[in-house]
């Protein structure tokens, strides 16, 4: 049985882009987790892990003290969503061939990996394009992708 075919991000990478959305609509103010837990609906302690590691890699930057939090590192037009993914997951990588890193004993035999390595290429780019500011802006209509021309149809799910 075949799954379903869905390329997805992880649910902590998801809730991390709900809690780098509530900072930028929160325009440079420093927000402490409980008040982003409690305004997301995210559990508190998911909450600290996640703003800890987004504060890891660069994209918030925390303050200590009584009136201490996090805030956005750069102005969301800035952070696109590969940054969070990269934050949080890793290069995105849909194949072991297409990755940054890729060894695969298959490769000097392999006649598709350079079409996911293009492939890979494109989804990375795609994902650059669009910055927290779009993330946030829910009442846009959704692009229609298009690889080597081709149309993607693109299936949102709410959660």
């Amino acid at each position: 049985m075949v799954d379903s075919g869905v390329l997805r991000i992880s649910r902590l990478t998801d809730y991390g882009t709900v809690l780098l959305a509530h900072l930028a609509a929160s325009q440079g103010a420093v927000c402490s987790a409980a008040d982003v837990a409690t305004a997301t609906g995210i559990a508190a302690p998911t909450v600290s892990k996640l703003l800890k590691s987004l504060g890891r890699s660069g994209l918030v930057i925390s303050t200590r003290g009584a009136n201490g939090g996090y805030r956005l590192a750069r102005d969301p037009h800035e952070i696109s969503a590969a940054d969070v993914i990269d934050a949080l997951e890793g290069p995105v990588s849909i194949t072991e061939c297409s990755g940054s890193d890729r060894q695969c004993e298959h490769e000097g035999t392999c006649s598709v990996g350079g079409a996911w390595q293009r492939i890979n290429v494109a989804i990375r780019h795609a994902l650059e394009d669009v910055s927290l500011i779009d993330l946030l802006r829910n009442n846009r209509p959704v692009p229609q992708p298009r690889i080597g021309g081709l149309p993607i149809n693109v299936e949102i799910k709410s959660r």
